[in-house]
Protein backbone atom coordinates (compact mmCIF):
# COMPACT_ATOMS: atom_id res chain seq x y z
CA UNK A 1 0.00 0.00 0.00
CA UNK A 2 1.04 3.56 -0.65
CA UNK A 3 -0.38 6.44 1.32
CA UNK A 4 -0.49 9.84 -0.34
CA UNK A 5 -1.16 13.09 1.49
CA UNK A 6 -1.56 16.36 -0.37
CA UNK A 7 -1.01 19.82 1.06
CA UNK A 8 -0.61 23.39 -0.11
CA UNK A 9 -4.04 24.09 -1.51
CA UNK A 10 -5.99 27.19 -0.66
CA UNK A 11 -7.23 30.45 -2.06
CA UNK A 12 -5.25 32.45 -4.62
CA UNK A 13 -5.97 35.41 -6.81
CA UNK A 14 -5.93 35.11 -10.57
CA UNK A 15 -2.37 35.54 -11.72
CA UNK A 16 -1.01 34.26 -8.44
CA UNK A 17 0.83 31.09 -7.51
CA UNK A 18 0.45 28.07 -5.29
CA UNK A 19 2.65 25.05 -4.72
CA UNK A 20 1.06 21.72 -3.96
CA UNK A 21 2.96 18.92 -2.22
CA UNK A 22 2.21 15.24 -2.07
CA UNK A 23 4.01 13.15 0.52
CA UNK A 24 4.15 9.41 -0.08
CA UNK A 25 4.74 6.62 2.38
CA UNK A 26 4.53 2.86 2.51
CA UNK A 27 6.52 1.63 -0.47
CA UNK A 28 9.67 2.49 -2.40
CA UNK A 29 8.90 5.90 -3.87
CA UNK A 30 11.21 5.46 -6.83
CA UNK A 31 9.10 2.55 -8.08
CA UNK A 32 6.31 4.97 -8.88
CA UNK A 33 5.60 7.54 -11.50
CA UNK A 34 3.51 10.31 -9.98
CA UNK A 35 0.65 12.30 -11.36
CA UNK A 36 -1.63 15.19 -10.48
CA UNK A 37 -5.28 15.23 -11.46
CA UNK A 38 -8.06 17.69 -10.75
CA UNK A 39 -11.81 17.70 -10.59
CA UNK A 40 -13.96 20.79 -10.71
CA UNK A 41 -17.58 20.78 -9.51
CA UNK A 42 -19.84 19.10 -12.05
CA UNK A 43 -16.94 18.04 -14.25
CA UNK A 44 -15.01 14.87 -14.93
CA UNK A 45 -11.63 14.32 -13.34
CA UNK A 46 -8.88 15.45 -15.66
CA UNK A 47 -5.16 14.91 -15.95
CA UNK A 48 -2.93 17.84 -15.02
CA UNK A 49 0.69 16.68 -14.93
CA UNK A 50 2.85 13.61 -14.48
CA UNK A 51 6.48 12.83 -13.80
CA UNK A 52 8.26 9.56 -14.42
CA UNK A 53 9.80 7.53 -11.63
CA UNK A 54 13.25 8.57 -12.85
CA UNK A 55 12.19 12.22 -12.92
CA UNK A 56 13.45 12.48 -16.49
CA UNK A 57 10.12 12.78 -18.26
CA UNK A 58 7.14 15.02 -17.57
CA UNK A 59 3.75 15.46 -19.21
CA UNK A 60 1.27 18.30 -18.94
CA UNK A 61 -2.30 18.93 -19.89
CA UNK A 62 -2.42 21.49 -22.66
CA UNK A 63 -4.03 24.32 -20.70
CA UNK A 64 -1.38 24.27 -17.96
CA UNK A 65 1.71 24.06 -20.17
CA UNK A 66 4.04 26.95 -19.47
CA UNK A 67 2.23 27.77 -16.21
CA UNK A 68 2.58 24.62 -14.10
CA UNK A 69 5.64 22.53 -13.36
CA UNK A 70 6.02 19.18 -11.66
CA UNK A 71 9.02 17.90 -9.75
CA UNK A 72 9.90 15.20 -7.29
CA UNK A 73 12.30 14.87 -4.39
CA UNK A 74 13.00 11.17 -3.99
CA UNK A 75 14.93 11.75 -0.77
CA UNK A 76 11.78 13.25 0.76
CA UNK A 77 9.31 10.92 -1.01
CA UNK A 78 7.48 14.00 -2.20
CA UNK A 79 6.14 15.28 -5.50
CA UNK A 80 5.36 18.94 -6.10
CA UNK A 81 3.09 20.85 -8.43
CA UNK A 82 4.11 24.48 -8.86
CA UNK A 83 1.21 26.47 -10.25
CA UNK A 84 1.86 29.94 -11.61
CA UNK A 85 -0.32 32.43 -13.48
CA UNK A 86 -3.37 30.83 -11.95
CA UNK A 87 -6.72 31.26 -13.65
CA UNK A 88 -10.23 31.01 -12.31
CA UNK A 89 -10.71 27.87 -14.38
CA UNK A 90 -7.91 26.16 -12.41
CA UNK A 91 -10.29 26.00 -9.45
CA UNK A 92 -10.72 22.34 -8.52
CA UNK A 93 -9.82 19.62 -6.05
CA UNK A 94 -6.31 18.49 -6.90
CA UNK A 95 -5.28 14.92 -6.17
CA UNK A 96 -1.97 13.21 -6.54
CA UNK A 97 -1.68 9.61 -7.66
CA UNK A 98 1.00 6.93 -7.81
CA UNK A 99 1.56 4.63 -10.78
CA UNK A 100 3.67 1.57 -10.00
CA UNK A 101 5.92 0.98 -12.99
CA UNK A 102 8.19 -1.93 -13.91
CA UNK A 103 11.94 -1.50 -14.12
CA UNK A 104 11.71 -0.78 -17.86
CA UNK A 105 9.05 1.89 -17.28
CA UNK A 106 11.26 4.43 -15.56
CA UNK A 107 10.49 7.00 -18.26
CA UNK A 108 6.72 6.54 -18.22
CA UNK A 109 4.64 9.57 -17.30
CA UNK A 110 1.11 8.45 -18.03
CA UNK A 111 -1.92 10.65 -18.45
CA UNK A 112 -4.78 8.19 -17.87
CA UNK A 113 -6.14 8.00 -14.36
CA UNK A 114 -6.94 4.32 -14.84
CA UNK A 115 -3.20 3.58 -14.95
CA UNK A 116 -2.67 4.86 -11.42
CA UNK A 117 -2.78 2.54 -8.44
CA UNK A 118 -3.03 4.83 -5.43
CA UNK A 119 -4.71 8.16 -4.82
CA UNK A 120 -4.63 10.86 -2.21
CA UNK A 121 -7.66 12.53 -0.71
CA UNK A 122 -7.18 15.77 -2.58
CA UNK A 123 -6.68 19.41 -1.72
CA UNK A 124 -8.91 22.28 -2.73
CA UNK A 125 -7.54 25.05 -4.92
CA UNK A 126 -9.73 28.09 -5.40
CA UNK A 127 -8.71 30.91 -7.71
CA UNK A 128 -10.63 34.14 -7.44
CA UNK A 129 -11.07 36.16 -10.60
Amino acid sequence: QVQLVESGGGLAQAGGSLRLSCAASGRTFTNYAMGWFRQAPGKEREFVAAISSSGIRTQFEESVKGRFSISRDNARNTVYLQMNSLRHEDTAVYSCAADEVPWYGSSWARTQGSEYDYWGQGTQVTVSS
